[in-house]
């Protein structure tokens, strides 16, 4: 069935007043030129002449608002066209919507979140109906972000918090993580050369504070990873140019969710690495420059073991099975390595012996994703690379763009959806690699600078909700993958 577009066509209201302008204006050019004539019309049948003026003024006023509208149409330039096109869209986006589970694909924006200046650097996560994500704004003063929560179906603001105890918070790169009844949401704040930075815990519903821990000399760009009532996150160290510490080499925190009481505090070099939390309590964490490790932590804060990594381990760790894979390599977010490397390594989890390890290149730093047996690794390079679980052994290597991919990677069904930091969403094949659509994130007038677009796709009920560097928090709808 052939379903029609109605298109709206305006007749022109004012075609219907067109006589009694003509009528007014007549009696105008009649005594406009003879004031005799008008004062002995006036006195003669005042509600008539009084009638004549009020036509003519609403006539008048008529053809002011016809022009006026004519020019604002002109300006605009309505496409009706485009609209009938646009309904058409609509209707097939919603003819076939991906269901929970399905990989939607055929993507259309839906909404965006924006503010002038600021970038959404970390990851969405979404709950009950309702996306929770974090800003980051990057000035001369500093930087400077917020934390907010969004209607996951319309993207207008529930409540937005760009300061606590009056003062405004720091640019976001971590991530917020809710609690198992989310209740509660745990982000740190702070970029690489922020002090000052806290550990925040607010309350999922309202944005108000519930607690926040004091991180005074480290800033806290890792992501929470919460198990029960207990946070992990790792302080990382502020640098010299050198690569340095300036004073702590930093640190991973285990914090009590309900009141907020530190638990321990483990040493570990640099650890901007986003911890995993094990159903035992064990902590899994990557240690960055002057470490290159990764390490394992019992519930009561004391080190497990330590597994030297070939490079910096910053990219967060994912658990599967019992498995620690890790992903590391040489260059930032920011700067590329003079001599690029990187590589994914799977550890063992009761004693952190290598498993297996695959030299990639170049650096992985965002998260890894699982599924059909493979984990899908992000690569500075500009490519994906699917490696088997099993054994590390490359199954596809699949180029999305020119610039590197610095997110991380999101699997959905038969999809996987990448981020290049030049601000293009890709889906590709979760079997074979190949392409199948890519999306822009950033805004059209300010395409981006920085290459900074590293958040990494969520992608849930039907939709892909991913941060950018100048198109705002994005939420784009699609129809079922075929």
């Amino acid at each position: 069935m052939i379903t029609l577009a109605v298109v709206p066509i305006l007749v022109q209201a004012g075609t219907a007043v067109l006589p009694a302008i003509a009528a007014g204006a007549t009696t105008l050019l009649a005594v406009v030129f003879r004031p005799g004539e008008w004062i002995r019309y006036w006195r003669e049948k005042p509600a008539a002449a009084a009638l004549v003026v009020a036509a003519i003024c609403f006539g008048g006023w008529c053809l002011f608002a016809l022009g006026h509208r004519k020019a604002d149409r002109a300006a605009v330039g309505t496409d009706w066209n485009q609209v009938a096109l646009e309904i058409l869209r609509r209707e097939q986006m919603t003819a076939s919507p991906a269901r929970p589970g399905e990989a939607p694909r055929d993507l259309q924006p839906a909404w965006e979140f924006k503010r002038p200046g600021v970038s959404f650097l970390s990851n969405p996560v979404l709950r009950d109906g309702r996306v929770y994500g974090a800003s980051c704004q990057i000035d001369v003063g500093g930087t400077f972000g917020s934390i907010f929560c969004l209607d996951a179906m319309t993207g207008q603001p529930i409540w937005e918090v760009g300061q606590i105890d009056g003062v405004d918070l720091k640019g976001f790169f971590s991530s917020p993580t809710l609690t198992t009844d989310g209740r509660y949401l745990l982000i740190g704040e702070g970029l690489h050369f922020d002090a000052e930075c806290h550990l925040f815990c607010v309350d999922a519903r309202t944005g108000k504070l519930h607690w926040k821990t004091d991180v005074p000399k480290n800033h806290v760009e890792s992501s929470p990873a919460i198990l029960g009532d207990i946070v992990v996150v790792g302080a990382g160290a502020i640098e010299r140019k050198d690569h340095l510490p300036i004073a702590s080499p930093g640190y991973m925190l285990r914090v009590r969710i309900s009141d907020g009481r530190v638990l321990s505090r483990s040493d570990v070099a640099d650890p901007e690495s986003s911890p995993a939390l094990g159903p035992d309590g064990v902590a899994y964490i990557g240690s960055g420059v002057n470490g290159c490790a990764v390490l394992a932590f019992a519930a009561t804060g004391d080190r497990l073991w330590k597994t030297p990594a070939p490079y910096p381990a910053t990219a967060a760790i994912l658990l599967s099975d019992d498995l620690v894979v890790a992903g590391c390599g040489r260059g930032d977010f920011v700067n590329a390595a003079a001599h690029p490397a990187g590589a994914v390594l799977a550890l063992a989890q009761s004693s952190g012996k290598v498993r297996w390890q695959t030299e990639l290149g170049d650096a992985v730093l965002g998260s890894l994703s699982l599924g059909d047996g493979k984990i899908f690794c992000p690569v500075r390079d500009g490519t994906v690379v699917a490696l088997d679980l099993s054994d590390g052994k490359t199954v596809w290597r699949q180029r999305i763009g020119n610039a590197p991919v610095l997110a991380g990677t999101a699997r959905c069904g038969d999809c996987v959806y990448a981020v290049g930091s030049d601000g293009f969403l890709a889906i590709l094949d979760v079997k074979s690699g190949q392409v199948i659509e890519q999306h822009a994130l950033n805004d059209e007038a300010d395409p981006g600078r920085r290459n900074l677009c590293v958040s990494t796709p969520l992608v849930a009920d039907g939709r892909v909700f991913v941060g950018s560097e100048t198109g705002g928090l994005r939420c784009f709808a699609g129809t079922a993958s075929r």
